[in-house]
């Protein structure tokens, strides 16, 4: 009696589980998809459950936000666009959070929202129409209250993780490992498919794994899975936790598909070629693609007075910059002219010595492939373990 009374009493707990989990579970999304119409650029996304939403507009450039629950994504998470759209991103933008955002070729306006039921074997699908409209209109649809559901979306929660804190009594040096992009923000994508935010997780990780090995170091990693983090966050990481390193790991792309090897970039108030300027402003956008709302803080972001403070920071900055150049081109080819210099956001921090690093092209098809591959990466990791325990070799022998 008492063997058939636990049975039953374990398959109602195995039941309960099941169904919490269900409920636990995202809602997916099968398709998302742009059509043209004589009037209007459509959006649909089907999805398993009908979304509560978010649509709001955002100003220079022109861009409509839709903000949704958080969903389990296609693996793609970037369209080119279509019609009024120029392109379409969507991704995890925070915890609790999905965002769609469609930049538009001119300024546009929404027509209509809503959700359709479950029909013809397709899912719940959310619909948003856009129309072309004058600037002044336009302008006007971004001071709106946002268009929401019938049932309300959470608010966004901060976009900044909390960092840990150091054990008591942990002296030794904090090195923070920074993997561009994530979430709403695919970065650059590369000749097989693969995203840059995809790509440079896997280095983040292994370099994480390989600085802990030594058991010299603190690693903090600002993202250690698919979220997108503002350039202020990464910075305001860094220095939360005391950081006395900064590594930012990105990978390139250009027009040329036989261009490859990796470069090294540090902060300066003048781009050391045109090259290395273009690259800074096209990462330094990563908060417009994600539909961040930069009114009233352009200046923060992309003016930053470089103090004293900075200036000694930058030259430290510099001196790993020359380190990592000589280790990594012991384990992988390096750019012409490897360590350039340009103003990019991310590396603004007045107090803690910042790189990025860029692992190579991945628009070669050659190298991306070889940026996929694990020995490929073991050794990039090998080349930027030995910088850092270099450069703070140097730094204990002047204490």
């Amino acid at each position: 009696m008492f063997a058939r009374i636990l049975s039953r009493i374990i398959v109602c707990l195995g039941a309960a589980t099941l169904l919490a989990g269900a409920a636990a579970a995202k809602p997916t999304v099968d398709d998302v998809r742009l059509g043209i119409h004589p009037d209007k650029t459509r959006l649909v996304i089907e999805l398993s459950e009908a979304p509560a939403y978010r649509i709001f507009s955002l100003a220079d450039p022109s861009r409509i936000v839709v903000d949704l629950p958080a969903v389990v994504w296609p693996e793609a998470t970037a369209q080119d666009g279509t019609g009024l759209v120029q392109a379409l991103r969507y991704g995890l933008f925070t915890p609790g959070t999905s965002r769609v955002v469609l930049d538009l070729g001119a300024p546009g306006r929404v027509l209509d929202a809503f959700v359709l039921p479950p029909r013809d074997g397709r899912g719940h699908r959310f619909v948003l129409d856009v129309a072309p409209t004058d600037r002044e209109t336009f302008l006007a649809e971004t001071r709106r209250q946002p268009i929401e559901s019938a049932r309300a979306l959470p608010a966004v929660a901060t976009v900044v993780p909390t960092p840990p804190k150091a054990a008591g009594g942990d002296r030794r040096p904090t090195v923070v490992i920074d993997p561009g992009h994530g979430g709403v923000d695919p970065g650059a994508t590369g000749v097989s498919g693969i995203y840059e935010k995809d790509l440079v997780l896997t280095y983040g990780r292994a370099l994480r794994d390989a600085l802990e090995r030594t058991g010299d170091y603190r690693v903090v990693m600002t993202r250690d899975d698919d979220r997108f983090i503002p350039l202020r966050g990464r910075v305001k990481i860094a220095n939360e936790v005391g950081g006395d390193l900064f590594l930012s790991l990105h990978a390139n792309t250009n027009p040329s598909r036989r261009l490859k090897g990796a470069a090294v970039y540090t902060l300066s108030e003048n781009a050391s070629d045109a090259e290395a300027a273009a690259l800074a402003a096209k990462e330094n956008k990563a908060d417009v693609i994600a539909g961040v709302d930069l009114s009233g803080q352009n200046e923060v972001v992309s003016q930053i007075l470089i103090d004293l403070a900075q200036r000694e920071t930058m030259n430290l900055s510099k001196g790993l910059g020359n380190m990592l150049v000589d280790s990594l081109g012991r384990y992988t080819q390096l750019l012409n002219r490897t360590h350039r210099y340009a103003g990019f956001a991310v590396l603004k921090s007045p107090s803690v010595p910042s790189v990025l690093v860029e692992i190579g092209y991945m628009s070669n098809p050659d190298e991306e492939r070889m940026l996929r591959s694990e020995a490929h990466r073991a050794k990039v990791v090998t080349g930027l373990v030995e910088a850092v325990e270099q450069y703070f070799s140097v730094q204990q022998a002047f204490r």
